[in-house]
């Protein structure tokens, strides 16, 4: 991966290069000192990590990271001295947060975290462009799309849940069920083959029990266990494992 290191403090900025140094698979391209050179070398570098102050004069690090393109933005771990920025940073979809002083557990830990993210964001580039490829033959066809309802018995009658009225889908032993607001719905399925049929852009797995749809994720909420705490948008609380948080 290709780095870019921006703090307005030159002592900070030597810090990270010196984590890096035993990371052979990360390359530091340049150095930024502001947000407005952090812009300029964003787009002139195209980084493909970069570590970002959330504290700069001017503009903020979380500035910097809202003016960015979401879909052709590099992927962010955030520096920064205050805890209380964690929740904001995720809200502007960085990768992690380090607190300053740096300690090498934690950076290391990141840094994995933004290497999963690497690979998938690779494969999801190259699924993007099959996917164009194989797009009008499979509208011709329909094959390859997502079904827009799900079938969910009730005694002897059926009921078709809309895919966008679910909220999110738990695990209940041989079933999964499925929260439409105020209804809940049991399905004789596992999670791994309801997963299969939900359309990622749209569900995210969170747990190897849980299911949310992304337009329902209000609040993220980082654990000290590096699990999270998600609140959707009424209000219900779930959590999410260190496992999958990275896909969210």
């Amino acid at each position: 991966m290709k780095v870019l290191i921006v703090d307005d403090e030159p002592l900070a900025r030597r810090g990270v290069r010196v984590c890096l140094r035993k990371m052979s698979d990360l390359e530091v391209i340049g150095e930024a000192s502001s947000g407005c050179e952090a812009l300029r070398k964003i787009e002139e570098l195209k980084p493909d990590l970069v570590f970002l102050d959330v504290q700069m004069p001017g503009m903020s690090g979380l500035e910097v990271a809202d003016s960015l393109d979401a879909a052709t933005s590099p992927l962010i771990i955030f520096l920064t001295a205050y805890d209380e920025f964690a929740l904001r940073a995720f809200s502007v979809h960085a990768v992690d947060y380090i607190l300053k002083p740096i300690h090498d557990a934690r950076f290391i830990e990141a840094v994995e975290i933004a290497r999963q993210r690497c690979s998938e964001k690779q494969a999801g580039a190259m699924m993007s462009n099959i996917r164009l490829l194989l797009g009008a033959r499979s509208i011709e066809q329909g094959v390859g799309r997502y079904p827009e309802k799900i079938a969910a018995k009730t005694g002897n009658r059926t009921f078709y849940v809309s895919i966008d009225e679910v909220d999110w889908v738990e695990a209940a032993g041989d079933y999964v069920a499925l929260h439409a607001g105020s209804r809940t719905h049991l399905i004789r399925e596992t999670m791994e083959g309801l997963e299969r049929q939900l359309d990622p852009l749209k569900f995210v797995r969170i747990h190897r029990s849980t299911i949310v749809a992304r337009k329902q994720i209000r609040q993220l909420r980082s654990l000290p266990t590096r699990d999270a705490s998600i609140i959707l948008m009424d209000g219900t609380e779930l959590r999410a494992s260190r496992r999958y948080r990275i896909k969210i």
